[in-house]
């Protein structure tokens, strides 16, 4: 188990170039699994899930070749699909939810799809119907082996169907449609995901032959065709990462430029980062955060407690409201966070709280937070990352703290972050990666 050692309180200062889009990478790598010709896909991460994902269709058989840095080239023309029933697939697979991206291109193309039950965030529960209720819709049948947590999926042929989604969930939604490019017939989604990486993903779909409209909406027309071909794809820059840098110049103190931010995806991001009173420029398609002695949390026009909620795009991304929460922890004033998505989310606050952090948790949902305005510093803890997001908010209410703080199993962190350490690090921070 990895950990990092944090010396706290140093302002950092610079250009920070965000790296290409978890989400987006995951999805966009299993549409590689739809041809038999060779698709470039740059400005992919090296974390730890995308790289355990390219390490499963490596083994499955897809040809892999890295060009350049974050480019890689994919060629599925010869795949063994007995590595899918394997223990060492059931393992690989167990241990990425983003496995699960993968049945409905296998379902489409070969008829057949198997999947032990996927891993990840420790997050609450986050349920995997959506996928298996469209891939039914669309003609497929379900055998489940309670026993062993695996699932199989079969169909002679996948056929169109309207389709409406009881959540509006993406890798339900990537999945379905990565499924339907090849059915017979016409499928909609409705209340399907609209977030920017369901559009690239939709995109490159019919870059490679694809008939999808209605992108960008939340219903979906998808013509099925009968085969598909290559392209070349440039995943988005990580909107999450985007939001963890401006949270972490603000409650820092620090002057920092994060550069090609692709400003018309990022929604609201950037909105709700102003409304706690965090200054920020958009410059082309840069972002420059100055830093601020001090930042105030707006209220709402009849001077109630201003609240800040998740929601399905174009709402607030609940990857982001960790983040919040901790850059909150140094404004002026109170700001309510209220997680609805998933329950177990916001319980990493007690670190917090050990650290000088005024929270008080209300439930599993929400949590109010009543701003130190810089008054009082946080105090230098031993802390262990539960997820991706909480350990990257961990991180950086360390950064912000007085003295040496102690965070383990930084694996998490690595999940979703690219060398992390060696980015602040160029910056002005001080981490130890032990």
């Amino acid at each position: 188990m990895g950990t990092f050692i944090i010396e706290g309180g140093h302002p950092l200062k610079g250009e920070i170039y965000p790296q290409g889009a978890k989400n987006e990478a995951l999805q966009v790598i299993s549409a590689v699994l739809l041809t038999d010709q060779e698709v470039e896909i740059a400005n992919i991460p090296d974390i730890i899930d995308v790289n355990k994902l390219i390490d499963i269709l490596r083994n499955l058989g897809v040809k892999i070749k890295k060009k350049d840095k974050g480019t890689y080239t994919f060629q599925a023309d010869d795949l063994n699909l007995a590595y899918l029933q394997s223990e060492e697939f059931k393992t690989k697979g167990g241990g990425l939810r983003g496995s699960i991206m993968i049945m409905g291109p296998l379902l489409a193309r070969y008829g057949k799809a198997f999947m032990t039950k996927p891993g990840g965030d420790k997050i609450g529960r986050r349920r995997l119907d959506t996928h298996f209720e469209g891939f039914l819709k669309l003609g497929a049948k379900l055998d489940i082996d309670a026993d062993k947590h695996f699932f199989k999926l079969t169909a002679d042929k996948l056929k169109g169907a309207d389709l409406l989604l009881d959540e509006a969930s993406v890798t339900g939604t990537a999945n379905i449609i990565l499924a339907a490019v090849l059915a017979e017939g016409t499928t909609t989604i409705y209340n399907a995901a609209c977030e920017p990486y369901i559009q690239q993903l939709s995109k490159m779909l019919n870059k490679m032959g694809a008939k999808i409209s209605g992108i960008g909406s939340n219903l979906l027309r998808i013509d099925g065709v009968k085969k598909l071909h290559g392209t070349t794809h440039r995943v988005l820059p990580d909107m999450i990462e985007i939001g963890s840098w401006i949270g972490m110049a603000a409650i820092t103190k620090s002057d920092l430029t994060i550069k090609n931010v692709s400003w018309e995806n990022l929604g609201q991001i950037p909105r709700v980062f102003q409304k706690l009173g965090i200054q920020l420029e958009h410059r082309g398609d840069d972002i420059h955060i100055p830093a601020q002695e001090h930042y105030s949390i707006q209220t709402f026009m009849d001077g109630s407690i201003l609240t800040v909620a998740d929601a399905p795009w174009p709402g607030f991304t609940p990857d982001l409201l960790s983040i919040v929460l901790v850059t909150a922890i140094q404004a002026e004033g109170v700001v309510l966070i209220h997680q609805k998505m998933f329950e177990s989310r916001l319980f990493f606050v007690d670190k917090l709280i050990d650290m000088g952090a005024q929270i008080i948790l209300n439930d599993p949902h929400r949590a109010t937070v009543i701003g130190l305005n810089h008054k009082y510093p946080l105090r230098a803890t031993t802390m262990t990352s539960p997820d991706i997001r909480a350990g990257v908010s961990l991180l950086i209410a360390a950064l912000a703290a007085n003295g040496k703080s102690i965070i383990h199993n930084i694996e998490q962190i690595d999940r979703g972050y690219e060398a992390i350490d060696e980015k602040l690090n160029k910056l002005g921070a001080k981490i130890e990666r032990i």
